[in-house]
C-alpha cells in the first residue's frame, strides 16, 4: 500500500486518539460517580441519565478494559505521583495521539520512514519522560517544605491542637505540595480512614524517606505515646540538616553530572547530524551485521560509562 494512502488513514486515526482523549480528559464527571450520587440524594433512577456524552462512555470503558492489565497499578501510581488528573485509560489514549503524530508529522513532512520511526518513538517517551520530571520536580518540592511542615507540627501540637487539627492547619498555611497532600490526608481522615491509612497513602503519592520518618514517628507515638512535638522537632532539625548537605553535595558534583550527560549524549547527536548531511554513510552502519553488533556496543558501553558515573556521584546522606 503506498504511503499516500497509510498517511491520511493514520492522520484519520491520530485524530481520532486525541479526541477520545480529551472528551475524557475534559469530562467533568464518570457516570458511575454520578449514579452513586444520585443514590445518596435519594433521586428517582428512572429520571437519572448517565451524563458526559459518549466520551466519557468510551473512557470508561476502557478503564475498565485496560485496569485488568498488569500495568495499570503501577502506571496510576505514578500519575498520582505526578499530580495529574487522568485516568490511566485518559493516560494511554494521549500517550498513543502523542506517538502517532510525532510519526505522521515526520512522515508528511520530510517524507522519509527513518525519521518518522524515530519521531514516533520520541512521541511514545515524551509524555513519560515528562511525567518523571514532574514526579521528581514534586518531590524535591515537597521535601525542601518538609522541615517546615514539620516545625509547624510540632508548634501546633505545643499550642494544644489535636494531630488533625495541625494538619488542618499545614493544608491552610503552607503552599502546594504539601498543602495539597496534608488537605487530602485529613479529607481521608473525615471519610474514615484511619491515621496510618491516610498517611501511607500519602507516602505512596510522595515517595520520599523524610516523609517515611516523620510517619513512622507518628505511628510509633500512636501506639506507645510519648511526646509527639518533641519528636517532631528533632526529625525536623534532621531533615533540614540533610538537605543543606544535599545541597552542597548537589554543587559540588554539577560539573561530573552534566560531562555524563554530554559525554552520553554526543554520540546520538553526531550520528543523527551525520544522518542528515550524508545517509548512506550512516545508513551502511545498518546494512550489515558488524554495524549492528558494533550499535549494540555503542549502547552497552554509553550506558554503562552513564550509569558509572552517576553511581560514583550519588552520594547517600
Amino acid at each position: 500500500m503506498p504511503a499516500s494512502v497509510i498517511a491520511p488513514i493514520l492522520v484519520g486515526l491520530g485524530v481520532l486518539f486525541i479526541f477520545i482523549g480529551l472528551a475524557g480528559a475534559l469530562s467533568g464527571r464518570d457516570p458511575r460517580v454520578s449514579s452513586r450520587l444520585d443514590q445518596y440524594a435519594g433521586r428517582d433512577d428512572g429520571l437519572a441519565s448517565p451524563s458526559g456524552g459518549q466520551g466519557v462512555q468510551v473512557t470508561t470503558s476502557l478503564n475498565q478494559m485496560i485496569g485488568r492489565a498488569k500495568f495499570a497499578a503501577n502506571l496510576a501510581t505514578q500519575l498520582a505521583r505526578a499530580d495529574l488528573k487522568l485516568t490511566v485509560s485518559e493516560f494511554v489514549l494521549l500517550n498513543l495521539a502523542s506517538t502517532l503524530l510525532g510519526f505522521l508529522l515526520l512522515l508528511v513532512l520530510k517524507r522519509d520512514l527513518f525519521l518518522a520511526v524515530l519521531a514516533g518513538v520520541a512521541g511514545y517517551f515524551l509524555p513519560r519522560i515528562w511525567i518523571r520530571r514532574r514526579q521528581s520536580k514534586r518531590i524535591k518540592d515537597f521535601n525542601n517544605q518538609l522541615g517546615d511542615t514539620i516545625t509547624l507540627l510540632a508548634n501546633s501540637l505545643r499550642s494544644g491542637y489535636s494531630l488533625l487539627q495541625s494538619m488542618e492547619t499545614v493544608a491552610k498555611e503552607l503552599a502546594p505540595p504539601v498543602s495539597t497532600e496534608f488537605e487530602r490526608v485529613v479529607r481521608e481522615i473525615g471519610l474514615g480512614l484511619s491515621y496510618e491509612q491516610a498517611m501511607n497513602n500519602m507516602l505512596r503519592r510522595v515517595p520520599s524517606p523524610d516523609l517515611d520518618l516523620m510517619i513512622t514517628a507518628i505511628n510509633v507515638q500512636h501506639e506507645v505515646g510519648g511526646n509527639l512535638a518533641e519528636i517532631l522537632e528533632t526529625i525536623g532539625f534532621t531533615i533540614r540538616e540533610r538537605i543543606r548537605i544535599q545541597g552542597e553535595i548537589r554543587v559540588l558534583t554539577a560539573q561530573q553530572t552534566g560531562t555524563g550527560i554530554i559525554v552520553g549524549l554526543l554520540p546520538f547527536a553526531v550520528g543523527f547530524i551525520l544522518y542528515l548531511i550524508n545517509r548512506d554513510y550512516i545508513l551502511s552502519l545498518f546494512r550489515e551485521p558488524c554495524g549492528w553488533a558494533m550499535v549494540a556496543m555503542i549502547f552497552i558501553l554509553i550506558g554503562s560509562g552513564f550509569a558509572i558515573i552517576r553511581r560514583i556521584i550519588r552520594i547517600e546522606v
